[in-house]
């Protein structure tokens, strides 16, 4: 026998659990919710870690989501250090480290990511941070006064996004990534041109097209060493080189992965096992827009995806529509937004001119929209969604006509 029961478990203190929460809450739902994280906090937005509160400039509680204190007058128990350490989906019951055992009528899987670390030598070191929870970014900060340069290693956005940040409060920094550009792999050379642009005009360094061949100090970290012959001093080192998404939750319940090592959803999110859904990170769906399975990792689709969920266990019967929407900015010197994703594409329509620094880029396959991002404000990306949303074939023409 279980020691209580409740009528909806969530698991992960995400966004998405968040997501879910308040739509039960606000859709009516007169049962009993119970969102179970491992976190020390409320449930949070991320991206401001690389941004607003790592410079300083934000304190935690403007990134709580819902907003700071909404779980003292909600009907949600929250519990902060409590992990789910075994999930019976059969028996549709949890154990949680606390030893407590829980039953439940419908549960959400939403455990996000784990970041990915560098295997090289001197990773042992002090100064070297990975960044994923407030606690990261505080361990940052609290190192910067003594930090004159810092190495971010990787090109996507965490990188960029904490190389501009520290940069824009004084820091000389360099960024070491495997590509050729920042933000090659999601938006093509010409785009990742642009923001290494925009990055050195600021004095970030960038060392393209090599990688980290080990970590060199005594104690703390003191340089970084590439595999091609380069060597950089660096007082503090933040990698941004991925995640992979955490499943060993999913896994161990026997919750069917796919092919990206998520945790496998149909059209309406809901996994192998009856009652159990799976949001964020984790989530790999068939999308009814995309026409193939897809997993997305970014706030906002988390976000979605457990409002979602909220709707379906108060009785909505309907696939997930939304076109993911992601969002970047470095410091204030350039921001995008982005729809898509395009995993492939042949064609890339620029409209407006990147020297502005406002333009938008259609990302096509075969005449059909997979993608378009925003830069500045330079695209239209609610037209954007209608065309990925349409499959309808498009010219590039009509795609550059004001």
């Amino acid at each position: 026998m279980a020691d209580r029961t409740v009528d909806v478990l969530l698991i992960g203190g995400g966004v998405a659990s968040a997501a879910a929460a308040s739509e039960l809450v606000s859709g009516g739902f007169d049962g009993s919710i119970l969102l179970a994280t491992r976190e020390l906090d409320p449930p949070y937005d991320r991206p401001p870690l690389t941004k607003e509160y790592l410079r300083g400039e934000q304190g935690r509680e403007p990134g709580f989501r819902p907003e700071a204190g909404w779980f003292d007058d909600a009907p949600v128990e929250l519990l902060t250090r409590t992990s789910v350490m075994k999930l019976d989906t059969a028996a549709r019951e949890a154990t949680l480290s606390t030893k407590e055992t829980v039953a439940y009528e419908h549960a959400l899987v939403a455990t996000g990511s784990m970041v990915r670390r560098l295997q090289v030598d001197g990773t042992q070191l002090d100064g070297i941070h990975y960044l994923r929870a407030f606690g990261n970014a505080d361990a940052i900060r609290a190192e910067l006064d003594g930090a004159e340069h810092v190495v971010c290693v990787g090109g996507s956005y965490i990188g960029c996004e904490v190389a501009a940040s520290l940069r824009a409060i004084g820091k000389e920094v360099t960024i070491v990534m495997l590509e050729d550009e920042p933000m090659e792999r999601g938006f093509g050379r010409q785009v990742g041109a642009f923001f290494r642009g925009v990055l050195s005009e600021r004095g970030v360094g960038v060392v393209h097209a090599d990688e980290v061949d080990r970590f060199e100090g005594d104690e703390r970290v003191t340089r970084v060493v590439t595999k091609g012959g380069r060597e950089l001093a660096a007082d503090l080192v933040v990698c941004g080189v991925g995640v992979t998404p955490d499943v060993m939750l999913a896994r161990s319940a026997g919750l069917e992965l796919g092919d990206s090592g998520g945790v496998r959803c149909d059209e309406g999110l809901r996994t192998s096992a009856s009652r159990v859904w799976a949001a964020g990170d984790i989530c790999e769906y068939a999308s009814a827009v995309h026409g193939r399975r897809i997993r997305v990792e970014h706030t906002e689709h988390a976000s979605a995806q457990g409002a979602f969920v909220g709707r379906a266990i108060l009785g909505a019967e309907e696939p997930y529509t939304e076109v993911p929407y992601f969002y970047s900015d470095l410091a204030d010197w350039a921001s995008l937004e982005y729809v898509g994703p395009a995993t492939s594409w042949d064609e890339e329509v620029v409209t407006g001119t990147l020297e502005s620094g406002e333009f938008g880029v259609w990302y096509l396959e075969q005449g059909h929209v997979r993608g378009a991002l925003s830069v500045g404000g330079g695209l239209d990306l609610d037209r954007a969604r209608g065309l990925i949303t349409s499959g309808d074939r498009v010219a590039a023409a009509d795609l550059t006509e004001a």
